[in-house]
């Protein structure tokens, strides 16, 4: 019983960890989303603190 949970656990693990590594990819990659990464990438540098106006 272990053995066999323990080779479906590495098999599909490994299987289901690498689909989602590539949506992950695809997502951060995907071109509609370059300006929401842009402004989270220069948002530590500005003066302005939560709330102001």
């Amino acid at each position: 019983m272990y053995e066999t949970l323990s080779h479906f656990a590495q098999t599909w693990g490994l299987a289901l960890f690498v689909a989602m590594f590539a949506v992950a990819l695809v997502y951060a990659l995907w071109p509609t989303n370059k300006s929401k990464f842009r402004e989270a990438a220069y948002l530590p540098l500005e003066d302005k603190e939560p709330g102001d106006e």
